[in-house]
């Protein structure tokens, strides 16, 4: 059984692995492979008992053959009492990859990075304008003695805001990427 789930973090993609082992606790293996956003390099494969490279590699080359990213693609399995050998396991797990991405529905997702702001009330409007005009995705904000405020900016603009941050005295800010 393949099952396969966007994924923007390494956290997340654990969280999602859990849950089949929990719903499937009598699988023999669940084998999985996950690729997040691009220029991350964030790449990772697992076997999970099965001979090295002949689950996780061929998942993977799946989602890299689809050009994929920010997704975790999983295979369940349970020993049918036949052995497949390493060539039959790495056909397998391909083949269910690749139904399973065939299956799924796909939707293109901007790459962002997330800016922590923090500033005083006296330059709120200008850091709201800024919002406004890049049309950044405003996450999280806190307003109390000093205003916090969390954004999340396509990543190709990311530089453009950062000079417009840095324009605006007593903005403190930080990027990270990789949401």
């Amino acid at each position: 059984m393949g099952y396969a789930y966007p994924c923007a973090t390494a956290e997340e993609a654990n969280t999602h692995v859990q849950a089949l082992r929990s719903q499937y606790p009598d699988a023999t293996h669940v084998c999985y492979a996950y690729r997040l956003g691009p220029g991350t390099g964030q790449v990772r494969m697992q076997d999970d008992g099965e001979p090295s490279y002949s689950a996780g590699a061929p998942i993977l080359g799946q989602i890299e053959a689809y050009d994929l990213h920010c997704v975790l693609l999983c295979v369940v399995r349970y020993y049918g009492g036949v052995k497949l050998g390493v060539g039959g396991l790495i056909q397998a797990y391909r083949e269910t990859a690749r139904e399973t991405l065939e299956a799924a529905e796909t939707r293109e997702v901007v790459p962002r990075v997330r800016a922590f702001l923090e500033f005083g009330y006296e330059v709120l409007d200008a850091v709201m304008r800024c919002i406004s005009q890049h049309q950044l995705e405003l996450l999280e904000q806190e307003m109390a003695l000093r205003c916090a405020v969390v954004v999340g900016i396509p990543a190709e603009k990311a530089e453009v805001v950062r000079q417009t941050l840095e324009a605006i005295a007593g903005v403190e800010y930080q990027i990270r990427t990789g949401f």
